[in-house]
């Protein structure tokens, strides 16, 4: 008996070389994201950079593996997030979340390639040396959020055009927060109106910016590109509810879920890009030669039922020029 379990064990050995071996050349993904994991790890699989992977040659699960990391709103964890993730020697790390997330992978190393998504302002923030030339270990997909902040206020304006007051709602932790300030600022100029800047990092300064808000008696809310807030959006809704405040989102989710208005990039659109970029990196591209992409195209998504619930009239201007009008 004793001979027999040696031989079992002898030839369970031999068989789990080859799967070693073969575990060993797959290649991994770091996955640092600033949102919560899905409720079913299996969404994974669907999630846009896997599509991304998976048209440039790499299945999850089958020739590629994700070890992901979830800062779930919490960009104080994403350092450690990060440099555990180079710890275990990933071949390539892609960011979800904005500027966070980059910034922490960019601060975690200068070997591993890095493929960021949803970045402000690379260059700004020091991320490349250039869009055309990235020059080093990072390159990805930048959203242009502050920019788009000017065309956020623009249709918000065209949607309440008695106001003489507006707020922007911006989180100070997003190393992107100053820039749109600024382009809102401007904005708020150019428009002859008056813009009241609150600020939240915590669910409870979320609440107290909406209290605020009501306290100023504005007009309208333009809430600020930031992950922190997306993952939060149920709160903004059900405040903007509450409270019958006219607000505009840089994300189609917020509409789609009962916000007013949204205007921004298609980001699934975007993310699968980003994928492909990882696959090709695998494959040997290096990042400073691959170009950092800006967006070309955008959604605007009006909900004509949050409208009629706040008493609003949607200009046909802005009817004629949406991608989706919810009813």
């Amino acid at each position: 008996m004793r001979r027999r379990e040696l031989l079992l064990f002898a030839t369970a050995m031999m068989a789990a070389r080859p799967l070693r071996a073969q575990q060993k050349t797959m290649p991994v993904v770091g996955y640092l994201s600033t949102f919560s994991p899905p409720a079913d790890p299996g969404d994974l699989t669907r999630d846009p950079i896997a599509q991304g992977l998976s048209e440039a040659g790499y299945t999850l699960g089958e020739n590629v593996a994700f070890d992901p990391r979830w800062a779930r709103g919490n960009y104080d964890r994403l350092p450690g997030l990060a440099a555990d993730l180079v710890s275990r020697k990933v071949d390539l790390i892609v960011t979800m979340g904005g500027t966070p997330s980059a910034l922490a992978a960019k601060d975690a190393t200068s070997t591993i390639p890095v493929v960021f998504t949803n970045v402000g302002d690379p260059v700004g923030i020091g991320l490349v040396a250039s869009l055309a030339r990235p020059g080093g270990n990072l390159t990805g997909f930048s959203n242009i959020s502050a920019e788009l902040t000017a065309k956020l206020f623009e249709l918000l304006t065209e949607l309440v055009p008695r106001a003489r007051l507006f707020a922007l709602l911006v989180n100070p932790n997003n190393g992107n927060s100053e820039r749109i300030i600024s382009y809102s600022q401007e904005a708020a100029h150019v428009k002859g109106v008056q813009l009241a800047v609150l600020k939240a990092s915590t669910e409870g300064e979320i609440d107290a910016a909406f209290t605020s808000f009501v306290k100023l008696s504005a007009g309208g809310l333009v809430v600020g590109s930031d992950p922190f807030f997306h993952s939060r959006r149920g709160q903004l809704l059900a405040l903007a509810s509450r409270h019958a405040v006219p607000a505009i989102y840089a994300v189609r989710q917020y509409a789609a879920l009962g916000g007013l208005i949204s205007y921004g990039i298609d980001e699934a659109a975007f993310n699968r890009q980003a994928g492909m970029y990882a696959g090709r990196i695998l494959k040997g591209a290096k990042p400073a030669d691959l170009p950092v992409q800006q967006p070309t195209t955008f959604e605007l998504v009006v909900n004509l039922k949050t409208a009629q619930a706040l008493g609003l009239t949607v200009p046909p201007s802005i009817l004629a020029r949406a991608d989706e009008v919810i009813e």
